[in-house]
């Protein structure tokens, strides 16, 4: 009821076990509170908030417009309702190395387990897009040593972002992620991907946990999560996909809608009410307090 009973910190420890286990985290995005619930009911094994999304929801371009305080604020609210870790996308940290470690503080206050900073030039965009722009190393490196510095929970995982790849090639990224390793960076997200052999000599060139990001419509093909194994994936995110989803079936909703004056051919489709009250907790809620749930969903159309 309410929210998970299980404290931050169990699940950033929790996080890194899992991560040290050699087994293939699974961790689809949530575009809301609600969806990281699904997530979490499904059986997968982390949450991921991505910052493409945050800035949809916003109805804003991925392009660094969001504030910290937008950020955290939803990152939070998802953390709360789910026993699984979430991992946030930081972005670029929202500023120069000190608020890079403000940034982190305030992600562990917010019940985050990890987020990951990126090596882009403001304004950055979408890792799957050309025309991106890289820091310098230097500037890299000062990103995540501020944020290993302004981390409290040593348990708090701090991953390292490099969009090299599609800038200045393979072997500058693996060159780049083997620096942010030794500046203090617990996992690499090596951005855009090409092949599951590049996958595997990123694997190579770093000894700690790796992110595959397996976003439709991007440079990456999409790669099955025993494939992504295989290579060494330690952690697969699909960072946009049920927004995607849930984007797509409002469309055709409205559609339909303007087609016939009514929803009746989309209501198979439709999450029944039974099921959102299961996954919002209304029996929870409803032993704390019996009149909360006085009602009997036996009297309602099942379709």
């Amino acid at each position: 009821m309410l929210g998970s009973a299980r404290p931050a910190h169990e699940k950033r420890q929790a996080f890194r076990e899992a991560l040290a286990s050699g087994a293939l985290l699974r961790a689809p995005g949530a575009f809301n509170p609600l969806s990281a619930r699904l997530i979490e009911d499904k059986g997968f094994e982390a949450v991921y908030v991505s910052g493409a999304v945050m800035a949809a929801d916003l109805a804003l371009p991925d392009i660094g417009l969001t504030t910290l305080t937008e950020v955290t604020a939803r990152a939070g609210q998802i953390a709360r309702v789910t026993d699984l870790p979430v991992l946030v996308d930081a972005d670029t940290g929202f500023g120069e190395p000190m608020n890079v470690a403000r940034t982190v503080q305030l992600v562990e206050d917010a019940g985050l387990a990890g987020l990951h900073i990126e090596d882009q030039v403001n304004p950055k965009r979408c890792g799957h897009l050309d025309g991106k722009e890289v820091v310098d190393e230097e500037t890299a490196l000062r990103r995540i040593r501020a944020a290993v510095r302004g981390r409290r929970d040593p348990d708090l995982l701090i991953m390292a972002r490099t969009d090299v790849r599609g800038v200045d090639g393979l072997d500058a990224a693996c060159a780049r992620a083997r620096a942010l390793v030794e500046a203090g960076a617990d996992a690499i997200f090596p951005e855009a991907m090409a092949t599951l052999e590049e996958f595997a000599a990123m694997r190579a060139a770093v000894d700690v946990p790796l992110l595959a990001n397996m976003t439709e419509f991007g440079k990456s093909d999409l790669f099955t999560h025993e494939q992504l194994a295989a290579v060494g994936v330690n952690l697969v995110i699909h960072p946009v996909s049920l927004l995607r989803t849930a984007m797509g079936a409002a469309e055709r909703a409205l559609d339909t809608l303007t087609a016939d004056g009514t929803l009746d051919a989309e209501v198979p489709a439709m999450q029944t009410r039974a099921r959102l009250y299961e996954l919002v907790d209304y029996a929870g809620y409803a032993a704390f307090d019996e009149n909360v749930a006085a009602f009997d969903l036996s009297t309602n159309r099942s379709r």
